[in-house]
């Protein structure tokens, strides 16, 4: 990974000093099985599982999902191709004879405007150098083909849908959740301390999905209310050399009770260099000699470095992600994703 020279290096000096202050008991329950010696040093599998544990954390979640998912598409393929058996014995038909009778042939021709339309985009893509693109007459038989199967996959799912509802098939396959992750909700909050669900949000500045995500946090705080606390943490990326200092203006704007103001504007602008960040300051009314002696300074970098590292030790390696009672959701999810984790944790509390 990008930072792991740093972890080891930060992981060997913290291993030095308990080495010579911590009890033996201590270290009991940790893996000392070698996995690599060189000189007078060696290397445990506990060092490497420290090292490590994040990333393997989030490649089980990864694996866990795409499980569930590849189960679930298969499920309802099995479901779908039970019923439509059923239907058609029924009828005393094949299945591919009432397929063809209730989808195929319920599916119409495309419009003229359909086929124009398609013949323009393919003869306007066509590969330079290439012999001259066929007229339309000659391709309409193809195109009407192709235009239909378009058609027919979206056609099939209704028809299935159609089929469960009238067997009133339920779907009883668990989904799967993410186990939940010990993450400190510690940082600037919105709701109250005392709400039934903690979303603990590890974002950047300079994310474009992050300020897609900012839409769609703010419909789950008004579709909740106090039922909800927010905390952001930042998670400034590698490939984002803005981020880490937009976030320590945040902090330096929350010395002065104004850190959601300059969160906001952070996200709204754009506009993220040092100049641009002493800017939104007057502009939001801070004092600006406090506000940029402190972003100068650099005295609120500790705390963005300390929020990306938690991020890391709880698995995070892409924003936006959201740890909703502990329990992961990733990327610039739609409202109703958020609302699958938040209405089952409120059915728990």
């Amino acid at each position: 990974m990008k930072n792991r020279f740093v972890a080891v290096a930060m992981l060997t000096l913290a291993a030095a000093c308990s080495h010579r202050s911590a009890p033996a008991a201590a270290t009991e329950a940790k893996d000392l099985t070698p996995v690599a010696k060189f000189g007078d040093t060696t290397i445990t599998a506990s060092d490497l599982d420290e090292i490590v544990k994040g990333d393997l954390q989030r490649m089980e979640t990864q694996y866990q999902q795409q499980r569930y998912q590849v189960r679930k598409e298969a499920l309802d393929a099995l479901v779908a191709q039970r019923l439509l058996e059923a239907k058609a014995k029924a009828q005393n038909v094949t299945p591919q004879e009432l397929v063809k009778k209730e989808v195929m042939d319920k599916i119409a021709d495309p419009t003229d405007a359909e086929m124009k339309a398609l013949y323009e985009s393919a003869k306007k893509n066509q590969p330079p150098g290439q012999a001259p693109f066929p007229p339309y007459d000659a391709l309409k038989p193809q195109m009407v083909g192709y235009l239909k199967n378009q058609k027919l996959q979206p056609a099939m799912t209704a028809y299935a849908e159609a089929l469960k509802k009238e067997a009133n098939a339920q779907i009883l396959l668990a989904e799967y959740e993410p186990p939940k992750v010990d993450v400190e909700a510690k940082g600037p909050s919105r709701g109250p301390a005392s709400a039934k669900v903690t979303i603990v949000e590890f974002s950047d500045f300079q994310c474009p999905f992050c300020q897609r995500a900012e839409v769609t946090v703010k419909e789950v705080l008004l579709t909740y209310g106090d039922k909800i606390r927010l905390v952001y943490r930042d998670f400034p990326l590698p490939n984002h050399p803005l981020a880490p200092k937009a976030a320590e203006a945040a902090h330096c704007a929350d010395e002065q009770g104004k850190y959601w103001e300059m969160h906001e504007r952070l996200f709204s602008s754009g506009k993220l260099e040092v100049p641009d960040l002493k800017q939104h300051a007057k502009e939001l009314g801070l004092d600006a000699g406090k506000f940029d002696q402190c972003l100068d300074s650099g005295a609120k970098a500790a705390v963005v470095e300390a929020n990306r590292a938690a991020g890391s030790k709880a698995g995070v390696n892409g924003t936006p992600a959201f740890f909703i009672n502990g329990r992961i959701l990733s990327g610039a999810q739609p409202l109703s994703e958020f609302k699958k984790v938040i209405d089952r944790e409120l059915t728990r509390s």
